[in-house]
């Protein structure tokens, strides 16, 4: 067993213990401006390119699911580390990377030293999702920066946009996520593209028959076969819902209806244990955005007990001796 996947095993029993020391308000002595410095450069970086705020929100699942929220997945290789940017789940898909660069440069010009990477993470996850219409919350911070990151570790649990719905839900569970969690927060595909790589099985050859998905409703599917023909250069991208830059409950109607965009997102609806909160979800907003927002405030709870720093880039851990701490 590679030694980075044990911790991914113990990471729903530790984080109780983690968790505690998170809280909200715990720059206010230290960098009080934190959240409206974060929330002033998404505001521009949304006005830059509405797309970047999808790919920032979604840097707290694929950073949290790895070893815990610690902002592994933004460190660059090295030459005695593979990272974890280029796994699977997040070569030529995770993209906006220079937006946490710019929150973390205009932080270290007001309060050096201070804020983590990984809280900048949770943070700017949150304001991608206020900014585009969807809720606001208040964010529990107090998270450190990993010394290290693993592709491996992030190949061995990031889902493919293959994934089927029991595959998902065993997946979520390990991490103390229920089924309405699951749901909930693949409401964060209301905004945002995919790739034609992530599809072209479910157009051309679903579960190897030479066939497209059936579940795929006919006009979405025909519109899907002119978007990623069969030649076509697999990096095309398409609207993940039929409201793109807004984050609203468009995304669940479309499950129901057959126009998913992603296998992953298609089969809560054709799978009985999450179909129930698919059309709940997709009547009901104000019920998604509740049920989000308590996704993401446990998603961002989960932690390993590991040694971290507050890093002064993102992209690299700190170079020189520093003073590192150990969360419990």
């Amino acid at each position: 067993m590679s030694p980075f996947f044990l911790p991914l095993l113990l990471l729903h029993i530790i984080t109780g213990a983690a968790a505690v020391q998170l809280r909200p308000g715990y720059y206010s002595g230290t960098c009080p401006e934190v959240e409206t410095i974060v929330r002033v450069v998404m505001k521009k970086a949304f006005a830059r390119e509405p797309r970047s705020l999808a790919s920032v929100m979604r840097f707290q699942f694929h950073d949290c699911f790895v070893n815990g929220c610690d902002a592994s997945m933004l460190l660059d290789d090295t030459p005695t580390m593979l990272g974890e940017k280029l796994s699977l789940s997040n070569i030529n898909s995770l993209r906006s990377y220079e937006v946490v660069d710019e929150v973390k440069e205009t932080l270290e010009k007001v309060c050096p030293g201070v804020v983590s990477c990984a809280d900048i993470i949770i943070m700017a996850s949150r304001d991608a999702v206020a900014l585009t219409g969807g809720p606001d919350w208040q964010v529990k911070l107090g998270r450190l920066d990993s010394l290290t990151a693993s592709q491996e570790a992030s190949d061995n649990v990031m889902p493919s946009p293959r994934a089927n719905a029991t595959f998902l839900i065993d997946l979520f569970a390990k991490f103390n996520l229920s089924v309405k969690d699951l749901v909930a927060l693949s409401g964060s595909h209301s905004i945002g593209q995919g790739r034609c790589f992530s599809i072209m099985f479910r157009l051309y050859n679903q579960s190897g028959t030479g066939r497209p998905d059936p579940a795929l409703e006919p006009m979405y599917r025909e519109k899907l076969n002119k978007l990623c023909p069969l030649n076509v250069d697999q990096n095309v991208t398409g609207d993940l819902d039929a409201t793109p830059i807004i984050f609203d409950n468009q995304y669940f109607k479309d499950l129901a209806s057959g126009r998913g965009f992603l296998n992953s997102d298609q089969t809560l609806f054709t799978f009985p244990e999450t179909r129930g909160f698919v059309k709940q979800f997709s009547i009901d907003q104000e019920e998604f955005f509740k049920a989000f927002v308590e996704g993401m405030i446990k998603m961002g709870d989960l932690q390993v007990q590991q040694p971290g720093e507050i890093r002064k880039n993102c992209r690299v851990a700190n170079r020189r001796a520093v003073e590192t701490f150990w969360e419990s």
